[in-house]
């Protein structure tokens, strides 16, 4: 049997166009029913000066406006006026008085020696008798130094005496003293503070007609 074609057959050709016109006919019909697709794209402007949007100020102040304040106030006047005076003050030269002789004696007092200088102290062992604020003369000198000459006592420098005010009776710090006995539970803790007397040195003199020693006359150990 032959085949038949439906592409060349005259109604399949009549169905076609009719359906074309159908299809033409619908987008015409829209075409009435939206009008701006009628219009050009040359007739449709932008009018910016019929609605113009409103313009937002804004309520937060910048860093910066506020940083440039701060810097623009004006410094405080104290502290010109201080910065004023500190600059105006001069140091003044600071008068050095003259140092006096370092002298030093070597004493003793009860049975044991002190190395004194004027206008210092030295605490010794009580001296019975004496009370606050008297004065004392130690007469046992043993020697007496400078830095150029020295006074050496045979035992003692004749005539020398070290002038001393007593300016306190007091007591040591406290000494623990422990006993133990083993094997008797024997046990003794007693605390003892020595009873010592506070002397501020005044001067040393007397000593000057005392032979002296100088440091060239001492010969060098060979």
């Amino acid at each position: 049997m032959a085949g038949v074609s439906l592409y060349s057959s005259p109604s399949f050709s009549v169905l076609c166009l009719a359906q074309k016109q159908k299809l033409h006919f619908s987008v015409s019909g829209d075409h009435q029913n939206v009008p701006f697709l009628s219009r050009s794209l040359a007739s449709l402007r932008l009018n910016s000066s019929a609605n113009p949007l409103p313009v937002c100020q804004p309520f937060v102040t910048r860093f910066s406006d506020s940083g440039s304040s701060v810097a623009e106030s004006e410094p405080d006047s104290s502290v010109i006026k201080s910065e004023l005076q500190s600059e105006t003050l001069v140091s003044e030269p600071v008068k050095q008085e003259p140092k006096r002789e370092e002298l030093f004696a070597v004493v003793m007092v009860g049975s044991r020696q002190y190395i004194v200088f004027p206008g210092r102290f030295i605490y010794t062992q009580r001296l019975k008798g004496a009370n606050v604020k008297d004065k004392i003369i130690l007469n046992k000198v043993l020697l007496v130094g400078s830095k150029t000459s020295t006074w050496i006592g045979k035992p003692v420098v004749t005539n020398a005496a070290v002038h001393a005010v007593v300016e306190d009776q007091l007591l040591d710090d406290k000494v623990i003293v422990f006993k133990y006995k083993k094997k008797k539970h024997y046990r003794r803790k007693i605390g003892h503070r020595q009873p010592i007397t506070r002397l501020r040195i005044l001067s040393i003199a007397g000593y000057e007609d005392y032979p002296a020693v100088a440091l060239s006359d001492i010969e060098p150990i060979k």
